[in-house]
């Protein structure tokens, strides 16, 4: 059974660093499409990074570009999403996706969720 579960989530100040962790089950990286989205409150779901399987990294939210970048590893098997610069914009709860394909397009749907963990940036 495939599963997502997100951690690494909490309240942090404006400037900080968090590390989000996506640990997976069920399933090898290297098939799926794995991204981050992020919800906050009041405004609809957001992508914010995607990897495929073979290590391409699509960008979805300019507002995160040289602050955030995903990454993972196969061995465990985790996806991170480090998370650096926080501003109090980026408060959402972060869910992380999955997809047996092998791009990143948002104009297909991700099938598997996790629960999501919450970010909070404020001072």
């Amino acid at each position: 059974q495939l599963q997502l579960v997100e951690s690494g989530g909490g309240v942090v100040q404006p400037g900080g660093s968090l590390r989000l962790s996506c640990a997976t089950s069920g399933f090898t990286l290297d098939n799926y499409a794995i991204a981050w989205f992020r919800q906050a409150p009041g405004k609809e779901r957001e992508g914010v990074l995607c990897m495929t399987g073979s290590g391409e990294i699509t960008n979805y939210a300019d507002s995160v570009k040289g602050r955030f970048t995903i990454s993972r590893d196969n061995a465990k098997p985790i996806v991170y999403l480090q998370m650096d610069n926080l501003k109090p914009e980026d408060t959402a709860v972060y869910y992380c996706a999955a997809d047996w394909r092998a791009h990143c397009s948002l104009y297909v749907a991700f099938d598997y969720w996790g629960r999501g963990t919450q970010v909070t940036v404020s001072s």
